[in-house]
């Protein structure tokens, strides 16, 4: 689980979003493609469209955990429980770790700060003041964390 972990650290620093860079480090294990992973998870960086709201690495946790256990069928109540449970037991976990789930707030800015739509070049000053790979690191051993423990208790 280690290598999925600096997987998405790796995947990050290669330019690609918060929330691509933790479900493409896990996709394969529920038969998606890299190229499906990233494009299914591209919506979600800089806190959902760089509105800076819920962390992008916290929302491919939770697309993760929508994998792992969600339901397919509408009516099945205790499928949806299930999940719903393992997104909040995660967000929990992740604000725990990080103080927030809200994209602004881990990296401080202010409520009025403006959304602009163009991504900032990853330079190094960029990865010097920016939590974002701490908050990937953290939502892939979440997730880790959780696989592990599931495959000890089967």
């Amino acid at each position: 689980m280690e290598k999925r972990i600096e997987k998405a650290t790796s995947l990050f620093k290669e330019g690609y979003n918060c929330s691509q860079s933790v479900v493409a480090a896990f996709a394969d294990l529920y038969g998606f493609t890299p190229e499906q992973a990233l494009k299914m998870s591209a919506s979600f960086g800089g806190g959902i469209g760089r509105m800076r709201q819920t962390c992008g690495a916290a929302c491919g946790l939770f697309m993760l955990a929508g994998l792992e256990s969600g339901c397919t069928d509408g009516k099945d109540r205790e499928g949806k429980e299930a999940n719903y449970k393992l997104v909040q037991q995660f967000a929990e976990e992740f604000r725990k770790r990080n103080g927030s789930l809200i994209c602004a707030e881990l990296l401080g800015l202010a409520k009025s700060a403006p959304t602009p739509t163009t991504p900032e070049a990853r330079t190094a000053e960029y990865y010097k003041k920016r939590p974002c790979v701490k908050m990937v690191e953290e939502a892939a051993r979440i997730f880790a964390d959780y696989l592990k423990e599931k495959q000890e208790t089967v």
